[in-house]
This record gives structure tokens, C-alpha cells and sequence, in this order.
């Protein structure tokens, strides 16, 4: 489909850069000198905890933050000082921001009315944004005669009925049910394919960000921690924080005997441990769902502490001498074996799995 909001798609405008960009209040900082660079027509995540830094970094590239240093640069002109309203970017933020004595229709028209565009122009694009958020039965629905989804699919369509180079999303589904947060995350992200838009999305979610995302930055005291893919980040961590952080990791107290190998209790497993010199403290990270138990002999000798079933999957607590109680996700297949509390188990760490980490690592 060729159209007004469509035709984005092939000018792929959008690239956005950060750099050393900074933000201070009362001599704290709370974003510490982020540089990034955010190709056009990706989707981008800044994920990370409260307080992180990554609403603020957002704010600063939307123009309604002043940035304390550095620079904003959209298809490379920097906006650092360039008001909001002229920079020409979708904003949707968690709470919709909808005029509620306004009808969907005229909604999405207000920004265009701003750009002082023709009315048969505006009539033209609304109704093109409410198709691709199939919401044109809606028109001349107030916001308050809709739900919670229809409200955000709003918000997005007036966000992107403008024909914006990048749009921001704040903690956009922040407010609706795990159910619906997930209806959304996909047509969020098959809108942004279709329309080749560059978006910058904010979220403490670890599974909105994984399901959504081209890239991650995962965030921390205002500074990134780690930038990757999804798949890179949960597989390639470079702390326990972002270990921890994205998805359910076990952290293990080890000794490291020299780069191949790391003893976890009286077992030396055979793991790679570069740059970490032999004779010093480690930890062993590995998720759950690697960690292999089974009735038979293995690596490791542990008690199943706790058992809970969940449909697909069981999720074990193993007591395991020298590792700890560690955590055990088995998914289900026609011959999986229930093991209940006080069975003892063989214990297998997949070498493949694990990485291991230097002890100051640990928090």
C-alpha cells in the first residue's frame, strides 16, 4: 500500500545519535554520558530499572528535557536546542494523552490542523492511520467510549498520522492487562515494519523488550551497560546485572584454576574464564532452563528443595552441595518425569551454557 503515512518506508528517514549526552540535577547525574546510534527503521529499546535514566534519555530526544551536555542528532542534524514541536517526532506515552472532548477523528487530526495541511489532505490520512490500527468503525467515538487498547491504538495512529522520521514510546502499555499488552506488542511491531518508522521505546518490561525489539540498551545509573540484540544480551551477558536483569540467571560461587577451567565446590568444570587469573574468585552464571536434571548419575549430586508445576514448564529448587539451591526450569514433553520435594537428582551444567564472571561482578 502506497499512501501518505506509508510512503516513509522508502525514504528511511530516522537515524538518531547520542552523543555524550548528559543529564544533571542538583550536581547528580542521572543520565552519565550515553552515546548510541540508532540506524533508521530499527526498532530500539532502552530497557532497565527505575530510576535508570532511560525516561530521561528519552525525554532529552523528545526536547521536552534540556540536556545538561552532549548532543541529539536526527538524520544527522543535532536537535539538542531545537524546540519540540519542531522537531518533527511521534510521541505516545503510557497515559494516551488523548483530548477527551475531542472524537477519535478529530484526534488525529490536531496534529495535521497544526501543520496546517488542506482538509481534504487531513480527511485522507486519518482515515488511513485508523485503517492500519483497525479502528475505522471508531471516527466519531469520544475516548471515553473506548478501551483501554483502543485508546493506546489511538494514541499511536495520531503519533504516526504525520508521517514522523522517529516515533518515542514511553511505557506505552504500561497500563493494560498482561493479555492485551501482548495483542499490542505484536501489531505495535508489525506497524513499525510496515511503515519503516524508527522507534525508541522505553520500558522496564524484560519481555516487552525482548519480543519487540531489534535492539536492546540495557540501562544502569544512568549509563548503558550493554547494547545487542535480544538473543545476544540473554545469551552474551557481560555482568550479572544484565544477566539478572534480563531473564531468570543462577549466579554460583567459583574458584578460577587457570583460563579453560573454573571448581565449583569440588568439581572442575571445563569452561572458558579469559582473563581471569587462575587462583581467584569467580562466579559461574547459567539460566535455569540449561541447567539438565535427571534420575541418573551426573556431574552434580543435588535434593530437590521446592517442585511447582506450570503447565509447559516445572520450575525446580535443587539443593546442590558446593553450588548451592539452584534454580531448574524443565519443560514438558509425553515421558517427563515429576520430581517432588526431597528426590535427589543428578545435576548436569552444560559447559556451553555458562559463563563465568569475576567475583566483583557480584551485588
Amino acid at each position: 500500500m502506497t499512501s501518505a503515512v506509508t510512503r516513509a518506508t522508502t525514504t528511511r528517514r530516522g537515524s538518531v545519535s547520542l552523543r555524550g549526552l548528559t543529564k544533571e540535577y542538583a550536581g547528580a547525574r542521572a543520565v552519565d554520558g550515553i552515546d548510541l546510534d540508532i540506524p533508521a527503521g530499527e526498532f530500539f529499546t532502552l530497557l532497565g530499572p527505575s530510576g535508570c535514566g532511560k525516561t530521561t534519555t528519552l525525554m532529552m530526544l523528545a526536547g521536552f528535557v534540556q540536556p545538561s551536555g552532549g548532543g541529539v542528532l536526527i538524520d544527522g542534524r543535532d536537535v539538542a536546542n531545537v524546540p519540540p514541536t519542531h522537531r518533527d517526532i511521534g510521541m505516545v506515552f503510557q497515559n494516551y494523552a488523548l483530548f477527551p472532548h475531542l472524537t477519535v477523528f478529530q484526534n488525529l487530526a490536531f496534529p495535521l490542523e497544526m501543520r496546517r495541511l488542506r482538509r481534504p489532505e487531513i480527511a485522507r490520512r486519518v482515515s488511513e492511520a485508523l485503517k492500519l490500527v483497525r479502528l475505522e468503525q471508531w471516527a466519531d467515538s469520544y475516548p471515553g467510549q473506548l478501551s483501554g487498547g483502543q485508546q493506546q491504538r489511538v494514541a499511536v495512529a495520531r503519533a504516526v498520522v504525520f508521517n514522523p522520521p522517529v516515533l518515542l514510546m514511553d511505557e506505552p502499555l504500561g497500563a493494560l492487562d498482561r493479555k492485551l499488552r501482548m495483542q499490542l506488542q505484536l501489531q505495535i511491531r508489525s506497524l513499525q515494519r510496515e511503515l519503516g518508522l524508527t522507534v525508541v521505546y522505553v520500558t522496564h518490561d524484560q519481555d516487552e523488550a525482548m519480543s519487540m525489539s531489534d535492539r536492546v540498551a540495557i540501562m544502569r545509573q544512568g549509563r548503558i551497560e550493554q547494547v545487542g540484540t535480544p538473543a545476544e544480551l540473554y545469551e552474551t551477558p557481560v555482568s550479572i546485572f544484565v544477566a539478572d536483569f534480563l531473564g531468570d540467571n543462577n549466579t554460583i560461587p567459583a574458584r578460577i584454576v587457570d583460563d579453560g577451567h573454573v571448581s565449583v565446590g569440588d568439581v572442575v568444570l571445563s569452561v572458558p574464564a579469559h582473563g581471569l587469573a587462575g587462583g581467584a574468585d569467580g562466579v559461574v552464571l547459567i539460566r535455569p532452563e540449561r541447567i539438565q536434571i535427571s534420575d541418573r548419575p551426573a556431574t552434580f549430586s543435588g535434593v530437590v528443595h521446592e517442585a511447582v508445576y506450570l503447565g509447559g514448564t516445572s520450575q525446580y529448587e535443587v539443593d546442590v552441595p558446593g553450588a548451592g539451591r539452584l534454580r531448574c526450569s524443565v519443560s514438558h514433553n509425553g515421558s517427563h518425569t515429576v520430581w517432588e520435594p526431597g528426590r535427589r537428582v543428578g545435576v548436569e551444567l552444560p559447559a556451553g551454557s555458562i559463563r563465568v564472571m569475576p567475583s566483583s561482578e557480584k551485588e
